[in-house]
């Protein structure tokens, strides 16, 4: 089923170079696809709507990701629609390898972020976007082992994000916070949840830096709760995206991910494509 969805991603991205993009966004502002689906970092959702539809126009985009770190595999793969450059729509399915059990465990997440003030370059103020991410676990099985209450769950995030060109030394800087409150485990993926329910407002952020039009290098921060007590620790990335034109972009990361489910030191890479039409 993955290859398919790699297959099909392809095939989109192909498209996407037959038709014409918004000539109303700079270059590289929507950012690239989160791993849960929104517009954003790789980590980190921001304020940015997906896609280069302007106020008249409708975009769709389709992405996949894989993240490996030591002892576990994410893929994700699914698609974004921008409405107007106002309400963003998501779907993302993850499907997680756990190297050690050889067991899988999938969870869909059907996303929305409206933007409720700005445009990450042309105001004064930064772009504030208020979003919405649902998500689902096929198999309750393994998050019920490791003491989840909950297969499904809701985080609600803001997030406010800025653009000032030419910032450093005529390079322009990009930064995102967002604040998000959520009950999920690993993001969901070892259920919602848990003795310890330490579900709360969490801090997380982004920063960048344009060495062109189209290179950016940053890097992303993320809180994590520990609902389980298994010592769930806060992700950090380091990121280079380039983004050639309006009709795809890339990113690849190193990932510290910390501990999950107990088992430390969980590092390794990352890599995105989403294609724009």
């Amino acid at each position: 089923m993955l290859y398919i969805k790699f297959l099909l991603t392809i095939i989109l991205l192909t498209l996407s170079f037959l038709t014409t993009a918004s000539s109303g966004k700079l270059l590289a502002t929507p950012g690239v696809s989160q791993i849960e689906g929104a517009a954003g970092g790789g980590l980190v959702p921001w304020a940015q709507l997906a896609g280069y539809a302007s106020e008249d126009e409708v975009s769709l985009n389709s992405f996949c990701s894989r993240a490996d770190v030591t002892d576990y595999r994410l893929d994700v793969c699914g698609a974004q629609l921008n409405i107007f450059n106002r309400v963003e729509f998501s779907y993302a399915q993850q499907s997680f390898d756990i190297h050690a059990l050889t067991t899988q465990i999938k969870q869909s997440i059907v996303g929305t972020k409206i933007r409720l003030y700005g445009d990450v370059v042309y105001s004064r103020w930064p772009q504030l976007s208020l979003g919405v991410q649902h998500k689902t676990l096929s198999d309750g099985a393994v998050a019920r082992l490791v003491g989840a209450k909950n297969i499904s769950g809701t985080d609600v995030y803001l997030a406010a994000s800025k653009l000032h060109l030419g910032a450093i030394a005529g390079y322009n800087w990009f930064w995102n916070l967002t604040s998000r409150y959520s009950k999920a485990n690993q993001l969901g993926l070892l259920g919602y949840g848990g003795p310890n329910d330490d579900n709360k407002i969490l801090f997380e952020a982004s920063t960048a830096l344009f060495l062109s039009r189209q290179v950016a290098v940053g890097m992303e921060y993320r809180q994590k709760g520990n609902n389980l007590g298994l010592g769930e620790q806060d992700w950090k990335d380091i990121f280079i995206a380039w983004m050639p034109n309006k009709h795809i972009s890339l990113a690849a990361a190193y990932l510290d991910l910390g501990s999950i489910a107990g088992v430390e030191n969980q590092t390794g890479w990352y890599l995105s494509v989403t294609g724009y039409w």
